[in-house]
């Protein structure tokens, strides 16, 4: 399938690597692959020509986690999100604008200074919405504040009053929850840790009552949603069986309700037809996104497994550019599944 819109695909800066002070954004995975990760994530030609080889005529890029939701200096976070989106801007998406979009970076540990950031960086950068690394740190690396915190609530008004989506996207625990992964270092990031952090994270706002304050809020999960497809039928059986209890939130609505309603997924990192056509099936192929998760994942691999898989041909085009087309108004010329890939200026 030519001309696919990927929107889970990262970016870093000189600036954001000075600041982890050489840790890599991929340890734990051998030199190789780090070697080969970071210098994807500052390069442009390559990266430019890995998408002309997958048939991707458009990526939405973003920062690498953790971001600045990891800065625990304020000033120093709100002025780096200001720096990343001004260089995304100026690096990648004006020089070439058929090929780059992205979302921005916010510094929720001054949600007002966020807010700022979100509606200069909409309104002037044409960004597509914002990504945030899961909780913000506050204070120190120890602490923590998740999305649906009520400090936030500034920052999902100007969410609202723009209509652009959110896309969460995974960190690892605090570090005072990562006993469970001791002897197991494997475990704590993308192979496990990150989802089970996300997707608890994700259903914190959908009891939060968020979404009935903001009922137009979208909220993306990468990885297939996390899990949720699979995991959330139980969920709500549960808290429904303990609706006496507490701790149930805010929340007028089962959390089926928002789910199908205020959260899109990606194939980002997940290539599994399978585990695709569930989540389909639970959801619908008007919220399903084709992403890679690149340079952490290989584009070739991404396309190839979804230029393969045997979704029907509508779900094809909706899940490889059309819902994407939908969401963040990115217009691409009809063209056909198969055939000669076109430039559109």
């Amino acid at each position: 399938m030519h001309e696919k819109i990927a929107l889970e695909e990262h970016i870093s800066t000189d600036a954001m690597n000075e600041l982890r002070d050489g840790a890599s954004v991929a340890s734990g995975s051998g030199k190789g692959y780090i070697d080969w990760v970071e210098e994807r994530l500052l390069d442009v030609p390559k990266r430019l020509k890995d998408m002309d080889d997958c048939g991707i005529a458009t990526a939405v890029l973003s920062l690498t986690s953790p971001g600045v939701q990891g800065i625990v200096d304020v000033d120093l976070a709100v002025r780096s999100a200001q720096e990343t989106n001004d260089h995304i801007h100026e690096t990648f998406v004006r020089p070439h604008p058929d090929r780059f979009a992205f979302f921005a970076s916010v510094a929720l540990q001054d949600p007002d200074a966020a807010s700022q950031e979100l509606q200069r960086s909409v309104s002037e950068l044409g960004a597509k919405g914002a990504l945030i690394h899961g909780y913000t740190n506050i204070g120190d690396n120890q602490s923590a504040r998740y999305l649906d915190e009520p400090e936030n609530e500034p920052f999902w008004a100007t969410v609202a009053e723009l209509a652009v989506p959110v896309y969460l996207h995974p960190r690892e625990p605090l570090p005072f929850r990562q006993r469970i992964y001791d002897g197991y270092a494997s475990l704590l990031g993308p192979a496990w840790a990150f989802a089970h952090e996300t997707s608890t994270h994700a259903v914190r706002l959908m009891l939060s009552g968020l979404f009935d304050r903001y009922p137009a809020t979208q909220i993306i999960l990468g990885h297939l949603g996390e899990a949720l497809p699979f995991t959330l039928p139980y969920l709500e059986h549960r808290l429904c069986v303990q609706r006496a209890g507490a701790g149930l939130g805010a929340a007028r609505q089962p959390v089926s309700h928002y789910f199908n309603r205020n959260f899109l997924v990606t194939t980002s990192g997940h290539f599994h037809t399978r585990t695709l056509e569930s989540t389909i099936a639970e959801i619908g192929s008007d919220r399903v996104m084709f992403s890679t998760d690149y340079p952490f994942e290989s584009m070739q691999e991404a396309a190839g497994w979804f230029d393969a898989s045997l979704l029907s041909y509508n779900d094809k085009l909706k899940v490889g550019r059309g819902n994407a087309e939908r969401v963040f108004g990115i217009a691409l010329a009809p063209h056909p599944i198969s055939g000669e890939a076109h430039v559109h200026r």
